[in-house]
């Protein structure tokens, strides 16, 4: 999660030109409004510049994350299950109703995430149509059609599992601010349109995620764990998980690029802290398995069974969204943001508010634990798909 774009990379200003709409390539601002044409993109990507194969484009850390995620589990189930005293040891001392321990790597692996969000420049929503557009399409997308649709196939595949179908619905719910970075840019989409809506879904999860897991969990999926899934719980953990190092990156962010400038802030100072935020994660799962222990064993079973929805999702959200905005007349670079902002999720907060509400051990925290080890080998796989179908379709930017 240490990727720096390259158009940050390659430009030698103060600013690196980031979060303009216009005066790009000498464009006018008013010229450039048209989003489908790429007014956002800092450093504008030609259509017949060679492609940079994915997993090349992405860190060591990023490249083997499954990798790393897989070991984490195992070490933690390790632990849990040779070296008892390790579960209730995990568990001394709470905060906001989760142990300290796996308070500290929740809050330690979202803070880097939301530093890389360009909060300047939501400012733009205000000033070009073309922009309203394309968030009212990919509002319609993330927070109506991908919630509806993540209900049903947990329905589908898991009717008999109230508990796996409850993890997988908040995973549903927590629109993704943190990969889809990665994503855009190994696919060559609209970097700075991706960070409009990044920073866009991050404002709308503080207000909408409560609301929305309370709606689809107590009304639609009306759940007999209703009691647990209070608004008030729920937002309580939004808050804290979300809002806490929300509040701080944005200050980091606001303090470091007026002292630092754009340039050195994103090659310098989120090229070392991009890391905490992988071992944030990895930290996180190691303790969340630990804790559960011997409980995990016993589980295997369930953690296929939850791979089989997310898979699916993840295929038709993307699929339809690029047909989608194909049919609509998108340019590539702005569809292939939208394609990857609408498939992917922020498992970071699913897991985080699971374990505030339904504890450490339970099987909604498993099933949005096993979300980051299927989303990253899937969407991999699917840059290089819309790579071929930019090819095949002849796909302009």
């Amino acid at each position: 999660m240490n990727t720096v774009e390259r158009s940050v990379a390659y430009d030698d200003r103060p600013d690196a030109r980031l979060g303009r709409v216009g005066e790009q390539n000498g464009i006018d601002s008013s010229t450039a409004a048209d989003v489908e044409k790429g007014p956002l993109g800092a450093g504008q990507i030609d259509d017949n510049e060679p492609d940079v194969p994915p997993l090349k484009g992405l860190s060591i850390l990023d490249r083997f994350l499954v990798v790393w995620i897989i070991l984490a589990m195992a070490i933690g189930i390790i632990l849990g299950n040779f070296v008892p005293s390790t579960g209730p040891a995990l568990q001394k001392g709470t905060f906001v109703d989760v142990s300290v321990p796996i308070a500290v790597g929740l809050l330690v692996m979202m803070y880097p995430i939301l530093c890389k969000v360009r909060y300047e420049t939501l400012h733009l929503l205000l000033s070009h149509r073309a922009l309203w557009i394309q968030i009212a399409f990919s509002f319609v997308l993330n927070w109506i059609i991908a919630p509806l649709l993540m209900v049903g196939l947990a329905w589908a595949f898991l009717p008999d599992r109230q508990d796996l179908r409850e993890g997988l619905i908040f995973v549903g719910i927590a629109r993704c601010i943190a990969m889809v970075l990665i994503w855009t840019d190994l696919a060559g989409g609209d970097g700075d349109y991706c960070a409009v809506l990044v920073a866009f879904n991050s404002i709308l999860q503080i207000v909408l995620f409560a609301p929305f897991a309370v709606f689809y969990i107590r009304i639609v999926s009306r759940s007999s764990n209703a009691v647990n899934v209070s608004y008030s719980k729920v937002a309580t953990s939004v808050a804290v998980f979300l809002g806490i190092p929300l509040g701080a990156a944005v200050l980091t962010r606001l303090v470091l690029r007026r002292l630092l400038g754009e340039r050195n802030y994103q090659l310098h100072f989120l090229r070392y802290i991009g890391p905490l935020s992988l071992i944030g994660l990895i930290y996180t799962i190691i303790v969340l398995f630990a804790s559960q222990g011997a409980h995990v064993v016993s589980q295997i079973t369930s953690v296929l069974r939850v791979c089989a929805p997310l898979v699916v999702y993840f295929l038709l959200v993307f699929s339809a969204t690029v047909y989608a905005c194909w049919k609509f007349g998108f340019g590539y670079r702005v569809s292939c943001t939208q394609s990857f902002t609408a498939a992917s999720n922020n498992f970071e907060l699913a897991i985080a508010v699971v374990v505030a509400v339904y504890g450490a051990g339970s099987g909604q925290a498993l099933a949005s634990t096993v979300g980051p080890l299927i989303e990253v080998p899937v969407l991999v796989g699917l840059v290089y798909v819309l790579k071929y179908v930019k090819r095949r379709w002849g796909w302009k930017n």
